[in-house]
C-alpha cells in the first residue's frame, strides 16, 4: 500500500505505539505542520493494514530515512492525556503485559475518533430571493407554511408536519426554495447540578462528607477508605465529594463492580444531581460508546460511572475517583491484561494528583493494612440513619436442623419464611450457584457429565433445557443414555442451584410470587431496572438470587435473608476464601431490614464453629479480621507477601508438561523467592487447552516484576505454547 504522505516532503519523525501485543513503538514520518504532540491519535500503515496508534513523542534515528513510512492522518480528537500514557506504562510494567495491549484499553472505541455527524436542518428561502417563474404547488406551499413561523426543521420533521414526501423536499432544494444548514450535535450529556439539594446527612455522615470535600478542594493525591456498615449512607456521602468536584469544574469517575446491574445507583444519582451520569460498560451500543468516549475526552461528560475498563478513558479534567465496593473480586481482570482496577485506580489518582475514595462495608485486607500502616486514611460510618438497625444474624446448624430428604431449606428457615410472608414482608434466599444443579450423574454407574473442553462438570439449566459449562460456554442437551453404561433415563441432578431452589419455594409456598435473580435471568440494565421496580412495588415476595443481589440494593420491605449454603465459598483452598466468604455473606445480610422494619438473617452451615460463621453471628468483624490477618502474616501471603501465578497452556498435555518443566528448571534461586510447581492447574483442561501452573511466592520487599522479567524473558516457547503471567492473582484455577 502506498503511503498517502509524500515521502520527499519535509517531515518530522514521530514514535507511534500501536494497540497490538507489542512492547515497542514504531517510527513514522509526519508533516511538521500537523504539530503532532504526545498523545495525538493517528492512523498509520503497518504492512498492508491501516492501524490507529498514539504518538509517544519524537522518533529515534535508528531507521533509515528511505525505510520510514508516513503517518496517514491525525484524528480531530483531543490528544490522550499524558497521565493516560503514563498509566499505560505503569500497568504494563506492573503486569508484565505488552504496552500495546494496555493501550488497546485506552482507545477501545475507534469510532469515537471521527467527529459526530452534523444535524441537517432546513429553512425557507425568502420570497424575494426565489428564482423567477418558480412553480408553486400545494405541497410546496404547505412546506413553506410549516417553516414560516417556527424554527428550522430536520427533513423528516418537515415531511411529517407538512404532509409531504422526500421527493418534494428534494425538488424544493433544487428549485432554490429551501436551504440546507448543518448544526453541530448537542452535547450528549446534560451537566449534573452540584447545587441541587441532597439528603439530609447525619452528624457522622456530614463529617465524612466534609472530609471528602476538603480532599477534592486540596487538588492533591490522597487515598481515603470510606468504611461504613451496610445501609449507612456511604453513597450519599461520596455524592457530596462528586458535587465538590463538579463545583470546582472537574470531572469525576465512579467505578462499580456490576455496572450493568446498578439501576438503583443510577436512580439515586439522578435524584441527587438532576440528570443521569455517563455510563461505560461492555453492554453499551456502539453509538453510545462512541459518543461517551468522545464526551469524556472533550470534557462534556462531567461524571462517568463505569466498570473497571472506564479507568483507561481519557478524562480531560479528572478531579475525583471513587471505587465503590472496593473489595469486590470483579475488579480483577483475568483475561488479557491481568490487572486489579482498584489498585490501578490508586495509581491513576496518583498520576493525576487527585483524591481517590475506596468505599466498602467490608474493606479488603489490602486496604485495611494500608490504613493501619498510615498510607491511607479511613472515615467510618458506624450506624444506619434514622430508625433502621443492623439485622440479627443466626446460624442454622445443618447437622442438627436438617432439611427433609430431597429438600434444601432447613425447618428453621422454612418457619422464618412462612412468618415473613404472613406479615406481608419479603424474603431473599441466597445461593451463589447458577442453574438447576451443579452436577448431573448417572444413578446406574455414577458417571458424571463433564465439559468436553474443560476439567469442569456441566451445570444443568433446566429453564433453558441445556447443560452448560460456566468456564468455556459449551452448551448441549441432556443425553438420553449414559455415555458410559448406556443406561437410559438414568441421570439425576445432584445438589441445588437457584432454579432448583425456586422449585422448592414453589412447592412449599405455592401462593408466593418469586423471581430468580441471576446473570442468566437478568440480562443488562433494562431488566435490572425492571427487577428493582417489581421488588419495590411488592410484586415479588421471594427473591431467589446469586451474588448479583448481594450488594447495593435497597428494598424497604425485605426483612429476611436466608443463606442456603453459607459454607460454599470456603472450599477449594483459595488464599482469599475466608475473606471472600465473610464479605459476601456480610453484604447479602446487609440487604435485610434497611428501613424501619427490623431484619433477620439465617445462615445454613455445617461448620458453625468456623471463624467466618462465628464472626458473622457475633457481629464482630474485628475478630475475623484479626484472625485472617494473623493467618496471612504467618504464611507470608498478601498483603504481607507477594504472589505471581504462571500458567502454561498447550493443545496437548505432553507439550504443556515439557514447557512447564523447562520454565521450572530455569527458575531463579534468590533469597526470599520460592517457586512452587509445576502441577496441573485445578482446571487442567480449559477451552481445549491443557494447563500447568506454577506459583511464585516472594517477600514483600522483593521486586517481583524484575525477578519475573529476568527469569522469563530469555525463555523461548514454541508457537503452540502460551505462558500467562498474573501478578497478584485472585483466581487459582
Amino acid at each position: 500500500m502506498d503511503d498517502l504522505f509524500p515521502l520527499d516532503a519535509p517531515y518530522e519523525r514521530v514514535s507511534v505505539l500501536l494497540p497490538l501485543p507489542l512492547d515497542g513503538a514504531y517510527d513514522y514520518k509526519a508533516d511538521p505542520a500537523w504539530g503532532l504532540e504526545r498523545g495525538a491519535v493517528v492512523e498509520v500503515p503497518l504492512g498492508r493494514r491501516r492501524l490507529i496508534g498514539v504518538v509517544l513523542g519524537p522518533g529515534g534515528d535508528d531507521v533509515a530515512e528511505d525505510k520510514l513510512r508516513g503517518v496517514i492522518r491525525a484524528f480531530d480528537v483531543p490528544p490522550l492525556p499524558g497521565t493516560v500514557l503514563d498509566l499505560v506504562d505503569w500497568v504494563a510494567g506492573w503486569t508484565l503485559a505488552a504496552r500495546g495491549s494496555v493501550l488497546r484499553m485506552a482507545i477501545s472505541s475507534p469510532g469515537a475518533l471521527e467527529p459526530p455527524p452534523a444535524t441537517q436542518v432546513l429553512t425557507a428561502v425568502p420570497e424575494a430571493a426565489w428564482p423567477p417563474n418558480v412553480r408553486m404547488t400545494p405541497a410546496r406551499r404547505r412546506a413553506l407554511a410549516a417553516l414560516a413561523d417556527g424554527p428550522a426543521l430536520e427533513p423528516r420533521d418537515l415531511a411529517r408536519e407538512a404532509g409531504i414526501g422526500p421527493a418534494v423536499i428534494k425538488s424544493m432544494l433544487e428549485a432554490g426554495l429551501l436551504e440546507r444548514h448543518d448544526l453541530a450535535p448537542p452535547p450528549p450529556f446534560a451537566a449534573p447540578d452540584p447545587d441541587r439539594a441532597g439528603h439530609d446527612l447525619t452528624g457522622e455522615q456530614a463529617a465524612a462528607a466534609e472530609a471528602l470535600r476538603q480532599a477534592v478542594a486540596d487538588r492533591a493525591f490522597a487515598v481515603t477508605a470510606l468504611d461504613g456498615v451496610t445501609g449507612s449512607g456511604k453513597t450519599e456521602v461520596y455524592f457530596e465529594a462528586i458535587a465538590a468536584a463538579l463545583a470546582a469544574g472537574r470531572q469525576a469517575l465512579v467505578l462499580l463492580p456490576e455496572i450493568a446491574l446498578s439501576a438503583q445507583w443510577l436512580e439515586r444519582f439522578e435524584a441527587r444531581f438532576g440528570t443521569a451520569p455517563a455510563v461505560w460498560h461492555s453492554d453499551l451500543k456502539p453509538g453510545v460508546r462512541r459518543r461517551t468516549w468522545r464526551a469524556v475526552a472533550e470534557g462534556t461528560a462531567r461524571v462517568l460511572v463505569g466498570a473497571r475498563s472506564a479507568l483507561f478513558l481519557p478524562f480531560a479534567e479528572l478531579g475525583l475517583i471513587v471505587v465503590d465496593e472496593e473489595h469486590e473480586p470483579a475488579y480483577k481482570q483475568e483475561d488479557g491484561v491481568a490487572y486489579q482496577a482498584r489498585d490501578m485506580a490508586v495509581v491513576r489518582a496518583h498520576l493525576e494528583s487527585v483524591p481517590v475514595v475506596l468505599v466498602s462495608a467490608t474493606p479488603s485486607l489490602e486496604t485495611l493494612e494500608n490504613v493501619r500502616s498510615g498510607r491511607y486514611r479511613a472515615l467510618h460510618l458506624h450506624a444506619r440513619p434514622g430508625s433502621a438497625v443492623l439485622p440479627t444474624v443466626e446460624l442454622i446448624d445443618m447437622r442438627r436442623d436438617r432439611p427433609e430428604r430431597g429438600r434444601f431449606l432447613a425447618p428453621g428457615l422454612v418457619r422464618a419464611m412462612r412468618q415473613t410472608l404472613d406479615e406481608g414482608e419479603q424474603a431473599l434466599l441466597f445461593l451463589n450457584r447458577r442453574g438447576y444443579a451443579p452436577l448431573t450423574l448417572c444413578r446406574a454407574c455414577g458417571h458424571r457429565l463433564e465439559c468436553p473442553n474443560c476439567t469442569a462438570w456441566l451445570v444443568e439449566h433446566r429453564l433453558l433445557g441445556r447443560l452448560q459449562c460456566h468456564h468455556c460456554g459449551y452448551s448441549g442437551r441432556m443425553p438420553k443414555a449414559c455415555p458410559s453404561c448406556e443406561a437410559e433415563d438414568s441421570f439425576v441432578a445432584s445438589g441445588p442451584g437457584v432454579e432448583r431452589l425456586a422449585e422448592e419455594v414453589l412447592s412449599r409456598f405455592p401462593d408466593a410470587r418469586f423471581q430468580i435473580a441471576s446473570s442468566d435471568t437478568i440480562l443488562g440494565p433494562d431488566q435490572a431496572a425492571e427487577f428493582v421496580r417489581a421488588v419495590n412495588a411488592r410484586e415479588i415476595d421471594v427473591i431467589v438470587g446469586t451474588q448479583i443481589v448481594a450488594k447495593g440494593h435497597h428494598f424497604p420491605w425485605l426483612t429476611l435473608v436466608g443463606v442456603v449454603d453459607a459454607d460454599l465459598g470456603l472450599a477449594g483452598g483459595d488464599l482469599r476464601a475466608g475473606e471472600r466468604t465473610y464479605q459476601m455473606l456480610h453484604q447479602v445480610a446487609g440487604r435485610a431490614g434497611r428501613a424501619e422494619r427490623p431484619g433477620r438473617v439465617l445462615l445454613q452451615t455445617h461448620v458453625p464453629e468456623n471463624p467466618v460463621m462465628a464472626a458473622l453471628a457475633a457481629g464482630d468483624r474485628e475478630r475475623f479480621l484479626e484472625y485472617e490477618t494473623e493467618q496471612r502474616r504467618a504464611a507470608g501471603m498478601p498483603p504481607f507477601g507477594r504472589l505471581a501465578g504462571l500458567v502454561v497452556s498447550a493443545p496437548d498435555a505432553e507439550r504443556a508438561d515439557l514447557a512447564a518443566r523447562a520454565i521450572a528448571r530455569a527458575a531463579p534461586r534468590i533469597d526470599g523467592v520460592a517457586v512452587l510447581g509445576p502441577a496441573p492447574a485445578p482446571l487442567a483442561l480449559l477451552r481445549g487447552r491443557h494447563r500447568r501452573r506454577l506459583l511464585v511466592k516472594a517477600r514483600k520487599d522483593v521486586n517481583l516484576q524484575r525477578v519475573l522479567r529476568d527469569w522469563l524473558s530469555p525463555i523461548k516457547l514454541e508457537n503452540a505454547v502460551r505462558l500467562t503471567i498474573d501478578v497478584d492473582p485472585y483466581s487459582f484455577l
